[in-house]
Formats: C-alpha cells, structure tokens, sequence
C-alpha cells in the first residue's frame, strides 16, 4: 500500500515526506477554513523542493477556473478535488490543465460509496473520504470492500498509525493527515514513525 501525507505546511515537513519515503504530499491551497491551509507563495516554496518519487498534490475544494489556472501553474503531479463535479467537469479540468486527478468522494453512509462509478473512467484516483474536510472524521472503511473495480482506491478519514495493520489490505493508496499531528502541527517524529512502519508491513525493510 502506497501514502498520501497531506496538508503539510512546512518545508521540514516536505523534506522528511520525501525522505522517508511518502508516495504523495498534498497541499490545501484553496480552503482558508482547515489550519492546513496554506497561501499561494508558501506553496510555490514547498513545491519546489525536490521530490525524487513522490508526487506532489494540489487539494482543492470547489476550485473556480482562475484557481485552476493559478494553481496548475505549481510543481505539482495532481488536482486532488472535492465539490459537486460531474465526469465532464472532471474531463475537462483534467484536460485544460494537464493534471491528473484525484476525485474525492465524501462518505457519510455506506451508498455514498457508490458514487464513484460517475468518476472511474476519467479520474486517475478515487479517495473515499469522510464527510469532515477540515476535520478527522471516523467511517467504516470496510465499505469498500463492496467495490469490484479496478479503479486505483485511496481511503481517508481518521487514519493513525494503528489502524495501518486493519485497512492495509482495503486500498491501493492510504490518506493520512490528522493522525500524524500534535496540536494540529504535523509532528516530523510522528511522520517518520508512519512510514517506517507502513514499510514494515508492506514488507519493504
């Protein structure tokens, strides 16, 4: 299973992502409501950090087209967004700007999970997510075992260093965010400590 570290802020943070490991980092650059949020120039710095394998993430929430315009402009592999968006919307972003892209699906019951289908044939990456944004929300991830495509899954929501063992097996891609931060600072030992582990079990050591 392969990881998303997201909301980083700082270019420690980045830095250690990159070293350790993280398949993806992500950025929030459109939503000033969650503490991750960061501005436009703190973004052009950390993207510009070198990222060897990983790829870097673009979260936007209800993006407009000047944001979309703005922001393809940085260093960055993918559009990670959430919002009421339909397959063509979807195409089209994916188009114009030549990002691949990561669609979030919000999950508050276990039908949500079933929205993808509007997504899979044009979305590079479907994230099962809780209905919380900005805030660490609990579902039952086990929903996603209902799933028979061979869409590339990525599950968040809550996620912390010992729930790694349970969902190891349910996605192709792990989220975390919350569960790596001590008072709403991603904590670097914290960072190290996940992807260590997860490349224990991923039987990479």
């Amino acid at each position: 299973m392969k990881v998303k570290i997201c909301g980083l802020s700082t270019a420690e943070q980045v830095r250690t992502c990159v070293e350790f490991g993280a398949n993806y980092c992500g950025f929030i650059l459109n939503y000033p409501k969650s503490h991750r949020f960061i501005e436009i120039e703190k973004a052009k710095e950390l993207t510009s950090i070198e990222k060897k394998d990983t790829k870097y993430v673009g979260v936007l929430v209800n993006p407009k087209y000047d944001e979309l315009k703005k922001f393809s402009k940085l260093n960055i592999d993918y559009f990670q967004i959430y919002g009421n968006y339909n397959k063509k919307l979807i195409s089209n972003i994916k188009l114009k700007f030549n990002k691949k892209i990561i669609v979030a699906i919000q999950v508050k019951n276990k039908k949500d999970i079933m929205n993808y289908k509007k997504f899979e044939n044009i979305a590079d990456i479907i994230l099962w997510d809780s209905s919380g944004l900005e805030l660490s929300l609990d579902w039952n991830f086990d929903w996603i075992k209902s799933i028979k495509s061979n869409v590339t899954k990525m599950i968040a929501g809550n996620i912390n260093i010992d729930k790694l063992e349970k969902i190891l097996n349910l996605a192709d891609i792990v989220d975390v965010s919350g569960g790596l931060e001590t008072n709403k600072v991603k904590d670097i030992t914290k960072i190290k400590n996940f992807l260590n582990n997860l490349k224990k079990l991923n039987n990479e050591n």
